[in-house]
């Protein structure tokens, strides 16, 4: 029986008989002499149980126990059990004692049968109700609150305690899924849980409120730079993690967005400030993803006509002045994505076409051509590319040796002399002895709404 007891009273005597007994069964016996000097200990440790002495002075028993109640409360701890000792033989006070929430009421002078019995009758209760649960309220998969039970114990958090309460959704994690399986995704999500438990404080709390997103309070948080600094490690370890696991050729850009609300700045009613921070979380996912936003109140600025007009001039001029250079534009992963869902809705909307074409470079047999000779060529084929197709056409680099293009507005009839152009651009750099360059395309059509239909070729 290798418990953990804490034994409080305020005679000298009492507490090395109470030692003597406990040591002699191998458990760990910590003596304090006050409630006081409890509350102050408790504050940093957890031990397996309390033997609270009733009558003490300037802070008796009954006063102590309410004060650990809400010492355990407000810092979000497990109810540790607390056994009332007494020399009384009041039956009053023992009734008192049970009706506070104490787990037993021992009488000195102690019974070293009795003692030891009721000690380990209580841990072995306690125990099996915190087995039960766990069962209702653990996330079997990550070891985190489930979200009843994570709701609940952050709503409390926010309504007595500083900090910040933070929202976390996984970039991209659904393409985990799709693309290696439902069983790679879990294993992805078992990695965050160990990153963030890396990175958070045992004080702070963690929920999964869903699929890939979850929840979190972290005490005595509230600047910028704290939420920043997390939110880079997360990414970082996460990242690496998730290379781990499949590859460092794995192409999707998994990461993590976060929205955060300072408490108690906006407020203490979890009701209310968890929108807030999923807001937050919101604009992090519609701007990139893969960073921060702490909620601000909306700052409403008054504006005549003519200002009005101004801005929108300036904010114009601004636009397509930037970033404004030749040839096709090669976006990242991200922004690719953005680009090629609006163009997707705004087709299905109003109708129109594409092209969507993939190259992949790879050695040619016995060619004798090096890896490293295989990434300058593709390094030479995306400048090719650049050059070679229109400004409004859009590249993808997707792999070190693939290139997804998206072609709008490119007619089937007219595709044979765009994909001509581009390979003969190829072959006039002199790059490509010992390099295959293999092709596949798709041709889609959206009918307009009128039609109701949509049309598809592939190629």
């Amino acid at each position: 029986m290798r418990y953990w007891v804490v034994v409080v009273d305020d005679e000298a005597l009492s507490l090395t008989n109470a030692k003597s007994i406990l040591n002699e069964h191998d458990m760990r016996v910590t003596c304090l002499r006050s409630g006081q000097d409890l509350l102050k200990y408790l504050t940093k440790n957890e031990p397996d149980l309390i033997l609270l002495d009733v009558l003490m002075p300037e802070m008796d028993g009954f006063e102590t126990f309410r004060a650990v109640r809400r010492l355990e409360e407000e810092q979000g701890k497990r109810q540790t059990p607390i056994i009332f000792l007494t020399g009384s033989d009041d039956s009053e006070m023992e009734h008192l004692g049970l009706q506070a929430g104490a787990a037993d009421f021992i009488r000195k002078p102690l019974n070293r049968d009795i003692l030891i019995r009721r000690i380990h009758n209580t841990i072995m209760s306690v125990k099996k109700i915190e087995s039960l649960t766990e069962e209702v309220t653990i996330d079997k998969l990550t070891g985190f609150l489930n979200k009843a039970a994570g709701n609940e114990r952050v709503s409390k958090l926010c309504g007595t305690v500083t900090g910040a309460l933070m929202v976390f959704d996984l970039d991209n994690f659904k393409l985990v899924n799709d693309l290696y399986g439902h069983d790679m995704g879990d294993r992805v999500l078992v990695a965050f849980a160990e990153v963030a438990r890396r990175n958070m404080r045992a004080e702070d709390l963690m929920a999964r409120i869903g699929g890939d997103e979850f929840m979190a309070f972290c005490r005595d948080m509230n600047d910028e730079i704290g939420v920043e600094r997390l939110t880079q490690r997360l990414n970082d370890q996460f990242f690496r993690e998730a290379m781990r696991l499949m590859g460092e050729d794995f192409n999707i850009p998994l990461g993590i967005s976060v929205g955060v609300v300072m408490v108690p700045e906006h407020g203490r009613d979890f009701e209310t400030l968890f929108p807030l921070a999923d807001s937050a979380l919101y604009r992090v996912k519609q701007n990139g993803k893969h960073g921060f936003a702490i909620h601000q109140p909306e700052a409403v600025d008054s504006f005549h006509a003519e200002d009005i007009q101004n801005e929108l001039v300036r904010v114009m001029k601004i636009v397509e002045e930037r970033n404004d250079g030749g040839g096709a534009l090669l976006l990242g992963m991200e922004q690719f994505s953005f680009v090629y869902r609006f163009l997707k809705r705004f087709r299905k909307r109003y109708g129109g076409g594409d092209v969507q074409l993939l190259f992949i470079l790879s050695e040619k047999d016995g060619g004798g051509t090096q890896g490293e000779t295989l990434k300058d060529a593709a390094a030479q084929f995306g400048l090719c590319l650049q050059e070679t197709l229109r400004k409004s056409d859009i590249i993808l680099q997707s792999r070190p040796n693939q290139f997804f293009l998206l072609l709008p507005e490119l007619g089937e009839a007219d595709f044979p002399d765009m994909l001509n152009r581009i390979l003969k651009a190829w072959d006039a750099t002199g790059r490509h002895d010992g390099i295959d360059v293999a092709h596949a395309a798709k041709f889609t059509v959206y009918a307009t709404p009128a039609s109701g239909q949509e049309r598809k070729a592939e190629a």
